[in-house]
Order: structure tokens, then C-alpha cells, then sequence
């Protein structure tokens, strides 16, 4: 089949990837480059690099209403296109040009999670299982028939970055079933229930705050949902602790506080129940096991996050502060 491939970021890769030896991809349309890292150096999207790669015609428009970008798809005479995390909204001359229309891979079990971010929001809220869906796409936000739909269980373990590399793979694979499917006229497009759906709206750094009246269940999942971006911080010193690898553990106490560390992670009390953190970052460094930062900075039990946060120096007015006599954090 004659394809038109969208997408931008590393969970497109697996899907374009799986495309290439056993369909003509024919034209690939991804986002502009963009400055990355610290010094700002113009990055190509990771599906550009793959097209590149492969000989492929890359268009990177920077709207998908445009005239122009019309004519792009139009004359690629494509029977089908694929769209993995492109990043924009297209319109319905755009869809309405591939006689066998638009699939989509999406990263939820619609309806559930349409939307920006589903696999963070899946893990985040602690559900027990994830998926993908293919599904054809129409002028609505993640809101077209589904054509398949395959599931993978979320552990307490998982974050969204363990899950992203399950789904990649299994989008990929599921796309190439349901465009066999769809060749041979055996699939058939199933309705959404608008009922049953929910929003996974887009991430904000403001998300990764962690709130610790809540339950150490809550607190955990949303730390798992987090990583690796935005990442889920408390206060430290003039900047933020990010926190990774949450579980639940044993042990209660004021909110925030430090009840011990070992070698599986610093112990820290919730608004009922506690987590333990298997790494931690601190504002500058890389990214490190929980331990070996609690034990450089000599971090005790009794100890708990203050509304300034922990200092970076230590234990300090400003910093940790011991635990009052009722047992509430100062």
C-alpha cells in the first residue's frame, strides 16, 4: 500500500520502522526542527532522522491548514496515511484525501484517555491495565472508530517511560495487523462510546509537585506517572528534588517526613501510609539512587520537608526541620 507517514517523537520510530519493509512509504510530514539541550542546537524530530535515512520525502510544515500542505498529500496519491504522535490537528480535506482514510496509533483504550498525554495519565492514576488503539481518524480529538485494540497490564513498578517502550513496539505491530485488515476489507470500524470517555490532558512542570497529604497509593502512581517528564519534585533549597521509582512501603508519619533510607530507597511519609524513592535528583546533578544521596548528605530520621524545602547543605532553619512534639512537620 501506497502510504503518507505522520509523526514527530521516538514513540513514532517503532511504527514508521515497521512500515518500511512491507509498505511504500511514499511521503513522511513531521514537525519543524527545533532548538534542544542546553545549548539550544537545531534537532531534527527522531522520524525525520529515520526518513532521512530510508530516502524518504520529509515535509516539516508548520501548520497543516495550509494550501500547500494539501498539495503535498494530494499529490503523493497515497491510499492510506498513518499518524503516530504528529502533533497537530488535521483537517478534513487532509483526511478526506486517502480513499482508505487516516489511521491513528494511540496510546490509550479509547474512549478512555483521549487526549495529550494517556500514558502518563494511565500510570499516574494508578490503573491496572494500558493499551493501544487504532483507529481511524476524524475531524474530533481522538474521538474516530476504532479498528483494534490490543492491552498490556501497568505494574507497580511501571513508569511512563516503561510503558511508552512497551507501546511503541505494540502500536507498531498492531498497525501493521489492522492495515492487513483494512487491505483485505475483514476489519470493521467500531463507534466510540462518548460516554465512557475521559481527557488526558497535557503535562505541565507545575503537575510535578508533590502534594504529601495525600494517601502514599496516589503519591506513588503519580511519581511513576511523572517519569521522565515533567518529573514529580518536592522543595530543596532554591530549587526542586525530582523523585523516581516510587512504591509503596511500610510506615506512617507527618507528611513529608523522613522515616529511613537503605539501599532500596529513602522512606518518606505520607498523608497515610509512606513511599519509598528508589533515585532521586537534585537541582544541577544527574539523576541518582535515593540512598547514596541520602547517605552524602547525612539525611536522618524525624526529619521532614519544610514549605522551604530541603537545603541543599544540609539540615538548616531553612532546610529539614525536626519533627514538633505533636508529631505535625514545623
Amino acid at each position: 500500500m501506497r502510504i503518507v507517514f505522520m509523526g514527530t517523537p521516538d514513540f513514532a520510530v517503532p511504527a514508521l520502522e515497521a512500515l518500511l519493509p512491507q509498505h511504500d512509504v511514499v511521503l513522511v510530514v513531521t514537525k519543524p526542527d527545533k532548538p534542544a539541550g542546553r545549548k539550544k542546537k537545531m534537532t531534527s524530530p527522531p522520524v525525520k532522522t529515520i526518513a532521512e535515512a530510508a530516502g524518504i520525502e520529509v515535509i516539516q510544515p508548520n501548520s497543516a491548514r495550509t494550501p500547500e500542505f494539501l498539495d503535498a498529500i494530494v499529490q503523493a496519491n497515497a491510499e492510506v496515511g498513518v499518524v503516530v504522535a504528529y502533533g497537530k490537528i488535521l483537517p478534513a480535506a487532509v483526511l478526506e484525501a486517502f480513499p482508505l482514510g487516516c489511521l491513528n496509533i494511540h496510546g490509550s483504550l479509547l474512549p478512555k484517555y483521549r487526549g495529550a498525554a494517556p500514558i502518563q495519565r494511565a500510570v499516574m492514576n494508578g490503573d491496572a491495565e494500558t493499551g493501544v488503539s487504532i483507529m481511524l481518524l476524524d475531524e474530533g480529538m481522538d474521538t474516530g472508530p476504532v479498528l483494534m485494540t490490543k492491552r498490556i497490564p501497568i505494574s507497580d513498578k511501571d513508569s511512563a517511560g516503561s510503558i511508552f517502550d512497551s507501546l511503541a513496539p505494540l502500536g507498531a505491530s498492531t498497525l501493521l495487523q489492522a492495515l492487513a485488515g483494512l487491505s483485505a476489507g475483514t476489519l470493521t470500524a467500531v463507534p466510540q462510546d462518548g460516554a465512557q470517555a475521559t481527557h488526558a490532558a497535557m503535562l505541565q512542570k507545575r503537575d510535578g509537585l508533590v502534594d504529601w497529604s495525600l494517601a502514599a497509593q496516589v503519591i506513588a502512581a503519580r511519581i511513576r506517572g511523572l517519569d521522565p517528564w515533567p518529573g514529580a519534585f518536592t522543595p530543596y533549597g532554591e530549587g526542586n528534588l525530582k523523585l523516581f521509582g516510587a512504591i509503596v512501603a511500610e510506615g506512617g508519619g507527618a507528611p513529608g517526613s523522613i522515616l529511613s533510607y537503605d539501599k532500596s530507597g529513602l522512606i518518606l511519609a505520607c498523608g497515610e501510609g509512606a513511599i519509598c524513592v528508589s533515585e532521586v535528583q537534585a537541582p544541577g546533578k544527574k539523576r541518582m539512587s535515593a540512598y547514596s544521596f541520602a547517605n552524602g548528605r547525612r539525611l536522618e530520621a524525624g526529619q521532614s520537608f519544610s514549605p522551604q524545602g530541603l537545603s541543599p547543605q544540609g539540615f538548616s532553619p531553612q532546610g529539614l526541620s525536626p519533627l514538633g512534639p505533636s508529631g505535625g512537620g514545623n
